[in-house]
This record gives C-alpha cells, structure tokens and sequence, in this order.
C-alpha cells in the first residue's frame, strides 16, 4: 500500500500497539539482519532479511495474503522491502514509522535475546576506521588517501540511493547470521500457526 505520492504507508508505534491490543494483529516482518531480530523484536514478528526478501519476493508473496508491517531499525530497509514486495504485487503494506527503534523508545515489549551492534553502527565502525587508518598511512604513503575518498563517495551514494554496499557486505558475516536466513525455514515459520 503505497501513497499517492509512492511514499510506503506507514503505521505508527501508538497505532500497531492498538491494532495489537485489540486482535486485529498484522503480520510483523522484521527485515534486520538475523543478528539484529535477535538482540531485540516484536513478540510475534517474523525474520525476513532484507537481502533474503528482495531474492525470494515472489515465493515469500504466496505467504503475506495479509495485512503486512515491515519492521527495521529506523525504516529504511523496511522502505526497500516494501517496494520490493510491492513490485511482487502484494497489497496492504505499511512501514512501522521509526523501525524497531522507535518502538523500543515508545516502552512497548520486545523479545531480547544476546545483545549485538547493530548494522548501522557497524558501517560507521568499518567505514571510520578505514578512513582513520588511510589518513594516518597517508603520512607514509602519500596515495593512501584514496582510500578515504573512495569510503567518503561511497557514504555519499550510500545516502543518495538510500542503499549500502558496505552494510550488504557486513550482512553476510557469521556476526550477522543467525536462525532463520533460508527461505525455507521463513516459509515454514510464516506458514504455521501465529505465535
């Protein structure tokens, strides 16, 4: 469900707690690293990562008949999985405005599991260290500094196309996996009973 102006629809923490409250429950997709759903989550949410999202949209389509949250940090990624599952033709999406985040700020119950960075704060780890590490070989190799400028106009584009290579690479580590990141462990978890 996407505005007139092809913004995603959002929903708001007081907005789903009510929805939840009431029985009138959406299915909770989380789109975090494996890693990140499990530091914290919605009780009831199910973990789809972004990445296994956008590969398998039109399988995971023929599970989400229904009305859909789609859960993030902040709603970023959430935003990306909802044009892709969009683009899949799956009706009645919304995004939880402010992600995971905002939820946590608003005091509503969350599962907790072992605590771990999450993805965002992992890019500025990685991306300031190289551009720290570049500048001061730069003092004793003169075209390192290159390497910071490659990391600056890859936040640049980062920002501008709302996207992250270095956040999809970081993604991929053992760090960041967990349970859940086949499909065919997501299908089976959307498939039985609500929790």
């Amino acid at each position: 469900m996407t505005t007139p102006t092809g913004t995603p629809a959002a929903l708001d923490v007081p907005a789903l707690r009510h929805l939840l409250a009431t029985g009138h429950a959406p299915r909770l997709i989380d789109v975090r690293t494996p890693a990140e759903f499990e530091t914290a989550h919605i009780p009831g949410s199910y973990n789809v990562p972004l990445d296994l999202l956008r590969e398998h949209r039109d399988e995971l389509r023929n599970h989400l008949d229904e009305q859909v949250v789609l859960v993030c940090r902040s709603g970023q990624r959430a935003g990306q999985a909802e044009q892709a599952l969009a683009g899949a033709g799956l009706p009645n999406l919304r995004v939880l405005t402010g992600g995971i985040t905002a939820w946590q700020a608003a005091q509503a119950p969350v599962t907790t599991g072992t605590p771990r960075w999450d993805l965002e704060r992992q890019v500025r780890l990685v991306a300031g260290s190289i551009v720290a590490l570049a500048v001061l070989a730069s003092a004793l190799f003169e075209p390192a500094k290159w390497v910071a400028a490659v990391i600056g106009v890859g936040l640049t584009v980062a920002a501008l196309t709302n996207t992250c290579a270095m956040g999809m690479l970081l993604a991929k580590l053992p760090y960041n996996r967990g349970p859940r990141t086949d499909l065919d462990q997501v299908v089976t978890a959307l498939t039985s009973d609500r929790r």
